[in-house]
């Protein structure tokens, strides 16, 4: 009895001691995730160098940057390989919100016990919280100290040169002469750089460096937060909030969405964590089609498709390239329907629709692209249905079907066309800009030959006026 009244009591001062170690250790608060955030985990755990965390207000992005920060200045990261004396900047948009953000979480996670030093550029250095840091000296378990420097981006960039650097978190979305610069500083030492941030400035330079880029660029990777994620926020409030927002606002403060690209988006349907998977090998069966747009200078934009049983399409491969010839992207065609052991004709032809334009013979040709195909065993067809405003409607209705379940499936490696279903928008006139949309033409043209009704989406006069014009020129032209 004695024995037992002993352990107990023992349990007790270890769950104390826990408890109290929890208290004074925001870090080992964090860690211990009595309420997990999966995201914030998410983040952790990613082995990439460059990642960024498109996040609402108080989601939670700013505490995974900080803690990251901590984890590599302490040397104790639970999913990296951990250095001793790393050297690190965290970058503010300004001193002031340097201060009242990333210093103050910085600071939270630190404890006071893990500092060797604090140098200030203002302010008493026995209260650093209330002054603007320099930087902080921390303790590396593995030996060593480590530095945690502070910049903040109306310095200018000059004021980022020089140093090399393990690691750099930007708080908020930088200038992208500093983001280029912050990128020379971790070169060589291979070091990570990561950003938190709310994207309200629009389709800027990290839109299209990072959202756009992740499937091209192997070390970039994001994930967006929302409130919802966040378990530590009050539903209630959470509603209240929203509801006093319109939706522009809402999707970059709540949702952390590229507001205005979401407003002005072609495919707004098109979600990449839905649509875009894993490769898999497709059953001979399935093998449907090779649809083509055609270019030299311009990428020549080649997708294979493949059809289940229950009529979901899968683009499963890609070839696109620009500045080469006819014989290279036949040669592609062929190498990739090998790897892919893609069905042909009696004679062992390849088959492919292409678009139309490929049957004209240009200036510096006497023949056609199509004749040229022809000749090197691609049989390709041009008869193609390009009405452009229908096709768009088609595209819609694979991407998301009246049941709200797309019909529409994406293999990661097509990282052009998914690339392009990101970044493609409306532009004057009722018309998508004509930017980077060679896959999204021969998509189009392949699913308009699905047997599918699109959906009835009633035109406007200016879309039919362009209609009645492109009509009355192709007469013009015989």
């Amino acid at each position: 009895m004695t024995e037992n009244l002993k352990e107990i009591v023992e349990r007790l001062r270890r769950v104390e001691a826990e408890q109290k170690k929890r208290r004074e250790s925001p870090l080992a608060t964090y860690n211990a995730g009595e309420k997990k955030h999966e995201k914030q985990l998410a983040f952790h755990r990613c082995p990439k160098r460059n990642r960024w965390v498109f996040g609402g207000n108080r989601s939670g992005k700013t505490e995974c940057g900080a803690v990251e920060c901590v984890y590599m200045a302490r040397g104790i990261h639970p999913y990296r390989q951990n250095r001793k004396n790393v050297c690190g900047w965290v970058v503010s948009l300004s001193q002031q919100v340097q201060r009242d953000v990333a210093q103050k979480k910085i600071l939270h996670y630190l404890r006071p016990d893990w500092i060797e030093d604090v140098v200030m550029l203002s302010g008493r250095k026995d209260a650093p919280e209330h002054g603007v840091i320099d930087f902080i000296r921390v303790k590396n378990v593995l030996g060593g100290s480590s530095v945690i420097g502070f910049k903040s981006c109306d310095q200018g960039r000059e004021k980022f040169q020089g140093a090399s650097l393990d690691f750099v978190w930007f708080d908020e979305e930088p200038p992208e002469d500093i983001y280029a610069e912050c990128r020379m500083r971790v070169l060589d030492r291979k070091g990570d750089l990561f950003g938190t941030m709310t994207p309200l400035k629009g389709l800027t330079f990290v839109y299209n460096e990072i959202f756009l880029n992740r499937r091209r660029d192997p070390e970039v990777w994001y994930e967006f937060m929302e409130w919802s994620d966040n378990p530590y926020l009050d539903r209630g409030e959470v509603e209240a909030l929203a509801s006093g927002m319109d939706e522009h606002v809402l999707q970059a403060r709540r949702y952390g969405r590229f507001a205005t690209a979401a407003a002005g988006l072609v495919y707004p349907e098109f979600d990449e964590c839905i649509h875009v998977i894993e490769p898999f090998p497709v059953p001979k069966e399935w093998q449907d089609n090779i649809s083509i747009d055609p270019g030299l200078n311009n990428p020549l934009s080649a997708h294979w498709y493949a059809v289940d049983f229950d009529d979901n399409v899968y683009v499963v491969y890609e070839h696109y390239e620009a500045g080469r010839d006819i014989d290279y992207h036949a040669n592609a065609i062929k190498e990739i329907c090998q790897k892919l052991e893609w069905h042909t004709d009696g004679r062992g032809r390849i088959c492919a629709l292409i678009d139309s334009a490929a049957k004209q013979r240009t200036l510096g040709s006497v023949k056609s692209v199509v004749e040229l195909f022809y000749e090197r065993d691609i049989l390709v067809n041009p008869d193609v249905e390009k009405d452009l405003f229908s096709g768009i409607a088609r595209v819609k209705s694979y991407l998301k079907q009246d049941n709200g379940q797309p019909n529409l499936y994406i293999f990661n490696n097509c990282v052009n066309l998914i690339s392009e279903l990101k970044g493609y928008y409306w532009g004057s006139g009722d018309v998508p800009r004509k930017v980077n949309d060679h896959s999204l033409d021969e998509m189009r043209y392949y699913l308009m030959t699905r047997p599918k009704n699109a959906p009835n989406v009633p035109k406007t006069a200016i879309q039919k006026d362009k209609e009645r014009l492109a009509r009355k020129l192709r007469r013009k032209r015989g």
